[in-house]
């Protein structure tokens, strides 16, 4: 069974004061859209987005919205905003979608078991995409996308095309797009130490171009030039 928030359509003048006095009530203002109706101002229960928000689908979970004196709507949280401070969710956007049809969404991907790269030659395993998005039914999209990287070696690369594929999901990433791969701690090490080397050979280059250099030198040979006519006399 689907969660059910329940809704409140919002009255007057949408400004940052009546925005205020909704999260005083201890609710907090969201918007309802899509599929060609109206927008809806509302009110909801922070507590329940943040449920839907840390459950296992996250973002991703269709629940049910029941705006009072309104038909239940399927919808989706696209956005939300959280105060800074406090980590308090202060507003939030919700989609109503169809069962019936496909819709984008970004999908977190887990990798599953220790690479073999890591565990006998001492590589570093490093996932570049944590997220692939795929276009699928909303009835249809998975909470997270497995891979397994047991079988991973040194200098091994799993990519998008490695990612399992059904006739239910299609990705929207490249195919050859790398999604995690093993290297070795030498080539970890290798952009640090030239940026280190960099620093360092790059104040001399600063020192010569330095006025002080060029001031000393000056004056240098301005007390040679002095001291040849004292020795003649």
């Amino acid at each position: 069974m689907p969660e059910v928030v329940a809704a409140k359509a919002r009255e007057g003048k949408f400004t940052k004061n009546a925005a205020r006095r909704v999260r005083v009530a201890g609710k907090i203002p969201a918007v309802l859209y899509g599929s060609g109706q109206t927008p809806v101002a509302i009110e909801v229960d922070p507590k329940q987005i943040s449920r839907i928000l840390f459950s296992e689908t996250g973002h991703n979970s269709i629940f049910d919205v029941e705006i009072t004196g309104q038909a239940t709507a399927k919808a989706m949280i696209v956005d939300w905003q959280r105060e800074p401070i406090k980590d308090q969710l202060i507003h939030i956007d919700l989609k109503r979608i169809a069962l019936d049809k496909t819709l984008k969404v970004k999908v977190r991907v887990k990798l599953l078991g220790v690479a073999l790269g890591v565990k006998a030659s001492g590589g570093i395993l490093d996932q570049v995409l944590r997220e692939v998005e795929i276009e699928c039914l909303p009835g249809d999209i998975p909470s997270h996308i497995d891979v397994d990287v047991s079988g991973l070696d040194l200098h091994g690369v799993i990519r998008v095309s490695d990612l399992p594929h059904s006739d239910k999901i299609e990705y929207l990433n490249a195919e050859d797009a790398t999604v995690a791969h093993v290297t070795s701690i030498r080539e970890e090490a290798a952009p640090a130490a030239e940026a280190t080397a960099q620093a360092t050979t790059g104040e001399p280059e600063v020192a010569k171009k330095g006025k002080p250099e060029d001031a000393a030198k000056t004056a240098d040979a301005a007390k040679k030039a002095a001291a040849k006519p004292a020795a003649k006399k």
